[in-house]
């Protein structure tokens, strides 16, 4: 019996429970990135089911894309709910307050030099346009900006910015990433945490917010999964690089989120004929592309060494 089956193990009828609670505490402290990594997809997926089943027409639902408010509500507080409250709770566990206190400094790091924030918010978008300029019939399709759009985009932004991409930075580069590169070196750790992060939003392709839901065929669906997956692996090798360049920032890392999810808001649905899989796969070229490399530039190291050295108080 491995050491968590045994942690795991019921206690006696006459154990306190706060025994057995320091068991589970113990267990799950030992196992840091396997219980961050369950939470996360526990509470997100938990507190995604009503509107999922509402899409699918399971249970009662209204007309906001299948479901009532509330349930869209809950939706949409999803990455809050997983990574965000997991990456508290593991947090506290392994490394108390301190802990708590070194992460609350990475979520508000946001200096850095202005070249990152050049590359996070125009390179990113800038990535996703030239994967999707080099697809026939996707430029001719473009309707033109508008002067709303200046009003539009910052506001969009900063919705995209608190409600997704902050919560889920806050778990995914604020608690996962930092313990992955010691343990697994920079490549491998990106390469399995952007594993785990693709298959996080699956479930957002039983909807459809990402091109599926009721009477989408099963080849459909899948044919932009894979896709979508690969893309955010390619992605996560990119906000690893910006990561270790910029001290652990999870700040920075937020924003380069918030660059790669509003456009598809706001300007990508400009061009008339993008779909769900004319989308991902400008996400995979692009991203894909500057993931390659960088690798090969970094020879795989993504920048760890400089974020090594600064944390131990060498500025280089």
């Amino acid at each position: 019996m491995s050491g968590w089956e045994e942690s795991l193990t019921e206690a006696p009828a006459d154990q306190p429970a706060t025994a057995r609670a320091e068991r589970v505490r113990q267990a799950m402290r030992q196992h840091p990135l396997f219980s961050f990594f369950f939470m996360a997809y526990a509470f997100s997926w938990i507190i995604s089911t009503p509107y999922v089943l509402a899409v699918w027409g399971i249970i009662p639902g209204g007309t906001f894309q299948g479901g009532n408010i509330i349930e869209a509500l809950l939706f949409n507080i999803k990455a809050w709910a997983g990574p965000t409250v997991a990456a508290v709770i593991m947090t506290s566990l392994t490394a108390g307050s301190e802990g708590l206190a070194g992460l609350r400094r990475r979520i508000t790091l946001w200096r850095a030099r202005w070249q990152w924030y050049v590359f996070v918010i125009v390179g990113a978008p800038a990535l996703m346009l030239f994967g999707l300029i080099i697809q026939p019939g996707v430029l001719t399709s473009f309707q033109g900006l508008t002067s709303a759009i200046v009003v539009t985009y910052p506001i969009a932004f900063l919705v995209v910015f608190f409600q997704d991409a902050l919560a889920e930075e806050i778990g995914w580069r604020g608690f996962a990433l930092p313990r992955m590169q010691p343990r697994y070196g920079p490549l491998r750790g990106t390469l399995l945490l952007g594993v785990v992060w693709g298959f996080w939003h699956v479930y957002d392709f039983l909807t459809p917010n990402r091109g599926g839901g009721p009477g989408t065929s099963v080849t459909t669906v899948m044919t932009s999964f894979i896709i979508f997956f690969l893309s955010v692996i390619a992605l996560a090798i990119i906000i690893t690089w910006v990561f270790n360049h910029t001290r652990g920032s999870v700040f920075v890392a937020s924003v380069l989120h918030t660059s790669v999810d509003t456009p598809q808001l706001v300007w990508i649905p400009l061009f008339v004929i993008v779909n769900a899989i004319i989308l991902n796969v400008a996400c995979l070229v692009g991203f894909g592309v500057a993931a390659v490399l960088i690798v090969v530039l970094t020879r795989g190291r993504l920048g760890y060494e400089l974020l090594e050295e600064r944390a131990r108080g060498r500025e280089v």
